[in-house]
């Protein structure tokens, strides 16, 4: 925005990597409130994809990792796209192993009432989901586990409409555009918050596309 970087005579924008310890003043829960903010800007017509990626945290430094004892290389990372404007209105993030099932059930309890579809695949599948889905007026394009004939032809009633998934994976396609998928900050703590930061500026790229 060459305005915005006029006023604090600057040529190129600072990499969003430069504010780490800046942002630690502030608590996780106003990132996520900016991110559902910028969602609305960018455009929600709560028709949302939920789907997970991994980015990679092997740029820690090996002295970090010994002294937090921790040995993990990836961060598990889930969003909530809208499947038209490709806005991200929540994300999730975890560093151990987490049933998708109940990663899509606490996402969606943050969001039900601002979700009319939720498409998602066979990972997310348990009927949990579904029933709470539809007890908040919501439809579930969740895929099934094709294991019965019966399953295999509910997934075929709904091949059509959950095209649109596919969505996400351009999504998280754009967060990995510009710098891979390695993150730089050393702390859990503060990778969430980078990636937040990454989902925010991807909401505001798409709002002022």
């Amino acid at each position: 925005m060459p305005g915005i970087l006029a006023v604090f005579d600057l040529d190129d924008a600072p990499h969003y990597s430069s504010f780490c310890r800046w942002e630690n003043e502030y608590r996780m829960r106003e990132l996520r409130r900016l991110l559902r903010t910028s969602a609305e800007q960018a455009g929600w017509s709560g028709e949302a994809a939920i789907d997970a990626s991994g980015f990679q945290r092997d740029q820690t430094s090996y002295h970090y990792r010994d002294r937090a004892n921790y040995s993990f290389q990836s961060m598990k990372t889930t969003i909530l796209i809208d499947v038209n404007s490709l806005a991200i209105k929540d994300v999730h993030f975890t560093t151990q192993k987490a049933w998708d099932g109940h990663i899509g059930m606490q996402v969606f309890r943050r969001n039900a009432e601002d979700l009319r579809v939720l498409s998602a695949d066979a990972n997310y599948s348990w009927s949990d989901l579904r029933e709470e889905c539809r007890s908040n007026s919501t439809r579930p394009l969740i895929k099934h586990r094709e294991q019965t004939p019966l399953q295999k032809a509910h997934n075929a009633r709904m091949n059509e409409d959950y095209n649109q998934r596919w969505m996400s994976e351009t999504g998280f396609s754009q967060l990995k555009e510009d710098d891979g998928e390695k993150l730089r900050s050393r702390s859990w703590h503060g990778q969430f918050r980078e990636l937040t930061r990454k989902c925010i500026v991807h909401n505001l790229t798409q709002a002022a596309s």
